[in-house]
């Protein structure tokens, strides 16, 4: 495997950079005559026939059985983006549809699923978008209203201007003023507190500190509990556009779909690799094998961290073949991302 580009000669990284940028755009075998023209070197087909070889022999290039053309190896796909590729920026349209759409945004949840619908209509590929870390969405304010049969609605407000709504059930009947006071006492020790330290202390509360607890207390930690409990079961990433992945050859076989497919559903693997994009700076990519799952042994992933008020909160990215236009998704994913930290800053209000 060639470690950097002073491996090769310059003859042979155009014409490898040539061969990748040709099959990206056809998905065709590339044979010599095509490089011949497209290199745009005066090179007679037996020496590039003789250079391929080299690449082949260099495990970044291989020759499928049913052609005499070559394709891309991950190793090639790898020093093709690391060396030789030329990003290209985005259009004014493209730029212009990603500042509108997360411009637009009613509520952070809402600009999620948009930067995750834009990154796959504009690159006919999967869009995924990481929601913020749990323990970096702080609690506001929390109310209570008194709905029929025990079910209570409860409204909290996250950050600075997220709006939840859940109804919970309880093991009795609270009047208004009784939801009200609960309200009140949560809003006033738990505000400015995470939702994951806010369930944590609750849960405490409920093991430790019952004793010294008067009713009206226990009820309200009792209604924190109940609101509380599964906020952190709640969706990990917005997954948009998969079917579009169904569009390309490479992906079409009925298993390969399967297990991609599959690890959507099961999500841990996606997560993993996410996860590792956290903890990078600028766009990261996984190249086929490269992620250690096999259900993206045919897939890339182009990732790019987003951050609120100078914290990584999350990750968004691409999905798609490893035959992609690797050019336009790294801006693509780029932009995004620095578009959606925007939108997710809280409005700074004047004193």
């Amino acid at each position: 495997m060639v470690s950097n580009t002073r491996d090769l000669n310059e003859r042979s990284l155009q014409l490898l950079k040539t061969l990748v940028e040709r099959y990206i755009s056809d998905g065709q075998p590339v044979g010599s005559r095509v490089l011949s023209k497209d290199s745009a070197l005066s090179l007679s087909p037996a020496t590039i026939r003789n250079v391929m070889a080299d690449l082949e022999d260099l495990g970044l290039v291989h020759s499928p059985h049913t052609s005499a053309g070559r394709v891309p190896t991950v190793s090639g796909y790898r020093l093709f983006v690391d060396s030789l590729l030329t990003v290209k920026p985005l259009d004014a349209t493209e730029l212009t549809r990603l500042h509108q759409g997360l411009s637009e945004k009613e509520d952070n949840s809402q600009a999620i699923g948009v930067a995750s619908r834009l990154l796959a209509d504009l690159t006919k590929m999967a869009g995924v978008v990481t929601l913020p870390r749990r323990e970096l969405v702080c609690l506001r304010h929390i109310e209570f209203l008194p709905l029929s049969h025990k079910r209570v609605l409860v409204i909290f407000v996250t950050n600075e201007q997220e709006v939840h709504n859940k109804i919970i059930h309880t093991d009795k009947v609270f009047s208004a003023s009784e939801l009200q006071q609960a309200g009140a006492y949560l809003s006033a020790v738990y505000c400015g507190h995470s939702l994951d330290a806010v369930r944590a202390a609750v849960l405490k509360e409920l093991q430790d500190d019952q004793e010294r607890m008067n009713q009206a207390m226990l009820d309200a930690i009792k209604m924190a509990q109940l609101a509380f409990e599964s906020e952190g079961e709640k969706e990990d990433y917005v997954l948009t556009g998969e079917t579009n992945l169904m569009g390309f050859s490479e992906l079409s076989d009925r298993d390969h779909l399967r297990q991609l497919f599959d690890a959507f559903s099961q999500k841990q693997d996606v997560i993993h690799l996410l996860d590792q994009s956290m903890k990078a700076d600028g766009v990261q990519i996984f190249i086929g094998e490269e992620s250690g799952y096999q259900a993206f042994d045919h897939c890339s992933l182009v990732t790019s961290s987003y951050s609120v008020n100078d914290e990584v909160v999350g990750v968004l990215g691409v999905i798609g073949p490893t035959r992609m236009a690797y050019q336009k998704i790294i801006p693509f994913v780029d932009v995004t991302a620095k578009l959606l930290g925007a939108a997710l800053n809280p409005k700074t209000t004047a004193p």
